[in-house]
Formats: structure tokens, C-alpha cells, sequence
């Protein structure tokens, strides 16, 4: 029987990243990581095409790469969608059970979301819907917990999230993909992508907020009673820390971006005065992610703290300052359910969790909502075949 194999790709403004993995033993067990691969990324810009053609052959390098090592060939992968198009919308929306004699069905439960759609097009001209994530049912003005399939009322209603971003972009990264030869299989934003393998249910369930600090940009998920409450994406990344310490110590960009890096010997720049222009931009990072958090009602109210990953968690200082800054524990976060041989850090959750979600998928039936796969993906891959909606 042949081995059913997944492909991430995430596509950032630094490096474009891929991870290919093969099907665990069991759900319970690892994803055997076949190979990972990395290569230069140009034609981006804060997570946007620029040029096509330039995204498409960093892809395809990075792709060639992966196959020579794991020695498989891949033709069809799932890729992260980020950039700072990517944002939330809500919308609610109400229908009545008469149809169904007053007995939630699955149809009904079809019907209120794309009801909550409709009621938010005129919020998405331009614009892509990637998830519609259900936060809340009412039955009969009643909030439901879990799903409420089977349950008798007059009046079913849904509070729900729609993740998305703009067409242009949304289009233009499939393309790019595809002119790398590489068939779409499905798209996941990815701050939802680096959550399947970097929080545990307990952190969700408790209140959590998973960061990417990425080259140009930073993305935040926000997590509470198990479910994808937020998200976020602002325009600044660790990019500005190498032109804070270029600018401070009036070095070149790549020495100051070595030097950020711990990658430079014998330097005549200060490690204290380094250390300190590096906190005060991880600073700035941090206090628009807390004043996101007060927007949304959850400062110093997430007991699971923040979760640091992307290329920015690799920054020595960065969870002293997350710490500080918002007043929540604070941690680096590691892909979970991994190999013990695995070297896998923060900085390839994206294009592994693009693996994991694969899997599910797979596990499935291939038909799941998204919010069956965020919720639950860590903690119950055991149980892939129950209902899982909020």
C-alpha cells in the first residue's frame, strides 16, 4: 500500500519553506518527516506578491530541494496564505427551523453560515474568503454549547468569523504556485496553519495567543474555549530591528542583520547596546499586539500566556520582552507530536502544520469545516472522527 505523503509550503517574505511528511503508525503518533527545504524568497513584499515569476522559482527550488532529499516526487501541496491583507471579518446572521419541522440538521447548520456570508458581502468587495469559522449558535436567541445538530427550536443563529484577504493576493500566490508546477490542493491562513502544531488543546481551551514574527510581518491568532476568537496581521517584522541596528551602529544591512543573529565574531559593537536596540523594536512588536488585545477584550486575560514563533522567536530576547510588555507568560513556541529525532524549530510551523492539516483532512473524510481542524487538531487526532465544531 502505498504511503500517503503531505506537502506544506509556506511562502514568506524572507524564505519560502517546505516540509514533506508521511502519514503517521496511528493518530496518536508523529508525522515521519521526510525532508525539509528552504530557499531565498524574492517578489515578495510584507506577504504579497510582487513578482510572480520570482515567487514561482523560489518555490520550485525549494520544492526540487525537498524532493532530492526525501526522494519522492511531489506534485500537489497545501500553502500558507499571510500578508497584511489577511484579516477578520465578523458577521451574524439568523434562519428560521420551520423547514426542518424545528429540529436542527446539518443543513440547517450550511444554511445559517452561508446566511452569515451573504449578510457580509458588502463588507469583501475585493476580497477572498479563506475560513468561516462558527464562534457561536443560538437557538431561539439561547446560546448553544457545541453544535446543536439535533436539538428542537423556531429560530437558529450564528456568530462567525470570516478569515480573508484580498483577491489580488489570494490569486496571485496560487498562481504562483502553479507556475512552479505545483497543483493547489488547498489553502490555510497561516497563522491557523503554525497553530495545529504548536498549541495544545489545555493552552487553547485555557486562552492563548500564538505570534509569528516573520521578516516583514507580525501575525497574530488568538485562542479561547478552544476556538480561533482573533486575528490579526501588522506590518512590521523583524526587518525592523536589522534597520534599527544598521542605523544605529552605521553598519550595512547585512552585517546588521548577521549581528542580529548572534552570527558576527569579534564585533566593535557593544553586546549590551545591541541587546537594547533589539528590545526596544521587539517592544514596539509587541505593544500593538496588546493593544490588539484590549481591543478584542483580552488583555492579561490569556492564561496560556503568548506563543512565540517565525524567524523572530529565534531572537534571544523576545520572551523576556513578550513577557514584559504584556504581562502573560511567555514562551517559544516548538512544533508538537514530532519525532524526537526531529530538528524542526519555530520557524517551519507554518509548512508543517500545512502536513498536519493534510492528514486530517484525510482522516476526515476530506469534508470537515476548518473549525473541526483548528479546535481540536492537537490534543484529538485520536478522536478526528467525532464532531468537532464549536
Amino acid at each position: 500500500m502505498a504511503q500517503n505523503i503531505y506537502t506544506g509550503i509556506d511562502i514568506g517574505t524572507s524564505q519560502v519553506k517546505v516540509v514533506i511528511a508521511a502519514a503517521p503508525s496511528s493518530p496518536e503518533s508523529p508525522m515521519q518527516i521526510l525532508a525539509t527545504a528552504s530557499s531565498s524568497s524574492k517578489g515578495m513584499r510584507h506577504g504579497y506578491i510582487v513578482d510572480t515569476k520570482e515567487v514561482a522559482r523560489a518555490v520550485r527550488m525549494a520544492v526540487d530541494r525537498a524532493m532530492h532529499a526525501a526522494r519522492v516526487q511531489v506534485k500537489a501541496a497545501r500553502i500558507g496564505m499571510g500578508g497584511v491583507s489577511l484579516e477578520e471579518v465578523r458577521s451574524s446572521a439568523e434562519i428560521t427551523l420551520t423547514a426542518s419541522g424545528g429540529v436542527v440538521t446539518g443543513k440547517d447548520i450550511e444554511r445559517v453560515i452561508d446566511e452569515a456570508e451573504k449578510r457580509a458581502a458588502g463588507r469583501l468587495a475585493n476580497r477572498a474568503i479563506i475560513h468561516v469559522i462558527p464562534l457561536e449558535f443560538r437557538l431561539d436567541g439561547q446560546s448553544v454549547q457545541g453544535r446543536p445538530t439535533g436539538m428542537q427550536g423556531n429560530r437558529l443563529g450564528v456568530d462567525a468569523m470570516l478569515l480573508t484577504m484580498l483577491g489580488q493576493h489570494h490569486d496571485d500566490l496560487i498562481e504562483a504556485v502553479e507556475m512552479a508546477g505545483i497543483e493547489v490542493e488547498g489553502v490555510m491562513a497561516s497563522p491557523l496553519a503554525a497553530s495545529l502544531v504548536t498549541l495544545s488543546k489545555a493552552q487553547k481551551t485555557a486562552g492563548v495567543c500564538l505570534a509569528n514574527i516573520g521578516a516583514e510581518t507580525l501575525s497574530i491568532v488568538v485562542f479561547d474555549n478552544d476556538i480561533p476568537i482573533s486575528l490579526k496581521v501588522f506590518p512590521i517584522g523583524s526587518n525592523e530591528i536589522t534597520n534599527a541596528l544598521a542605523l544605529s551602529f552605521q553598519l550595512p544591512l547585512a552585517e546588521a542583520e548577521q549581528l542580529k543573529r548572534g552570527a558576527v565574531i569579534g564585533s566593535t559593537v557593544s553586546s549590551k547596546k545591541m541587546s537594547q536596540v533589539i528590545a526596544s523594536r521587539l517592544k514596539d512588536m509587541f505593544m500593538l499586539v496588546n493593544a490588539h488585545l484590549k481591543s478584542i477584550g483580552r488583555d492579561r486575560l490569556l492564561p496560556a500566556g503568548i506563543v512565540i514563533t517565525g524567524g523572530g522567536a529565534g531572537l534571544a530576547p523576545a520572551a523576556e520582552v513578550a513577557k514584559a510588555a504584556l504581562k502573560l507568560p511567555s514562551q517559544i513556541g516548538l512544533p508538537l507530536m514530532l519525532p524526537r529525532v526531529s530538528a524542526l524549530d519555530a520557524t517551519w510551523a507554518v509548512a508543517f502544520g500545512l502536513c498536519r492539516w493534510g492528514y486530517a483532512e484525510d482522516m476526515m473524510g476530506n469534508h470537515r469545516p476548518l473549525g473541526d481542524i483548528v479546535s481540536r487538531m492537537i490534543d484529538a487526532v485520536k478522536q478526528i472522527f467525532k464532531s468537532l465544531l464549536p
